[in-house]
């Protein structure tokens, strides 16, 4: 039996794992009794993490504050392995939990490891089976199954992965808590407002870009394909939050900024997502966020990726994997664009990825991991 409140320490740097791990910290904080919550930022995604805090209304522990200019993985790993070993011999948790596949997780998961506290990764088990599809993604995601004791899978497939990778202990279906973040902020009915662009008269799609397979020539081909699409459908309008790195930020500002149908904006906020993602007719992206939460909204997939870890979003007709090649994009756009029976089926689907009880699940687990320890 444990003895005193369980010390669970979790360590987030990326907006993705803030909003994953939002309510899983709040329902920790709502059970102080049983629990124990340090929250731990490395500061990867400074402003963007922010956002995210102040919306859930949470606050950080400790902040390692690691973020340079054009950083390179290699410090990002560097530095925060090095931050956590200090802050974890202080502190003491007696769990460390992770959420996904960043490179703060993964250092936060190896940082453990050294210290020999057990790690929990929330969103576990997610596989291409290409180790640069994404990078490097798929490789932090591998490396932190091998450390973890708890792993909490968002999906049946996940679970299959994890058993095919040789880890069936303390493996556990969850469905994934970027749906418990979704229904707690679509809940508040959230607004964006975006100047010149007219709702009630346009169609829109909600566009993002910014995984690093992607740079150069796929990102080319993805905005052509934009282009193309507005030419065919005159009526349509674009909305597109470009990612901070000048790598995605030059190209789109060259190729798209002019056009009037075309709505580049700073990142928005996640209420501002939410709010964009509830009015938009169809999402076309290569974030693997978007593809879990659009689907509760009713709202068509294309996955502008060669490969994706959310097979469950394929196989449940939610979202279609459309790759990078212009014509291929153009033609499966224009395919919901004109076939209304076509986006009905897949805006009905039902969304795989869970039921938004994922963050009460994973607490269940832990209190048993350690009653039972």
């Amino acid at each position: 039996m444990q003895p005193h409140p369980i010390h669970v320490c979790v360590v987030m740097g990326t907006r993705p794992e803030a909003i994953k791990l939002a309510t899983v910290i709040q329902a920790l904080r709502q059970n102080s009794a049983d629990f124990n919550a340090t929250v731990v930022l490395t500061g990867q995604h400074r402003e963007m993490v922010s956002q995210v805090m102040q919306l859930f209304e949470l606050t950080a522990d400790h902040d390692l504050a690691i973020m340079q200019p054009k950083q390179s993985l290699t410090q990002i790993t560097s530095l925060a392995l090095a931050g956590l070993e200090q802050l974890f011999q202080e502190i003491q948790p007696d769990l460390v939990l992770v959420q996904g596949d960043t490179t703060t997780a993964f250092a936060a998961a190896l940082a453990a490891f050294y210290q020999k506290i057990p790690v929990g990764h929330v969103e576990a088990g997610l596989r291409t089976d290409d180790l640069f599809q994404p990078y490097p993604e798929e490789a932090n995601r591998r490396l932190i199954s091998q450390i973890a004791q708890l792993h909490f899978a968002p999906t049946a497939g996940a679970m299959i992965n994890l058993a095919r990778s040789g880890i069936t202990r303390h493996t556990y279906q969850t469905g994934n808590t970027v749906i418990d973040a979704l229904l707690h902020v679509s809940g508040r009915s959230p607004q964006c407002e975006i100047a010149g662009l007219d709702w009630q008269k346009q169609p829109v799609i909600l566009a993002t870009v910014h995984r690093r397979e992607n740079w150069g020539e796929p990102l080319q081909q993805i905005c052509h394909a934009w282009l193309e699409i507005l030419a065919k459908f005159p009526d349509l309008a674009l909305v597109l939050p470009v990612h901070l790195n000048p790598i995605v930020r030059e190209p789109m500002h060259s190729l798209l900024g002019k056009h009037p149908r075309i709505f580049l904006t700073d990142p928005l906020d996640y209420e501002q997502l939410v709010a964009v993602m509830q009015r938009c007719y169809l999402v076309m992206t290569d974030s693997g966020g978007l593809q879990e939460e659009a689907p509760s909204l009713g709202k068509p997939v294309l996955v502008l990726r060669e490969t994706t870890e959310r097979q469950e979003a394929i196989a449940a007709g939610t979202a279609r994997l459309v790759g990078t090649d212009t014509n291929q994009i153009v033609g499966a756009a224009s395919d919901l664009l004109s076939d209304r029976q076509l986006y009905e089926t897949m805006a009905n689907c039902v969304n795989p990825f869970g039921d938004g009880t994922a963050s009460q699940k994973i607490l269940q687990i832990i209190k048993t991991y350690f009653t039972r320890s």
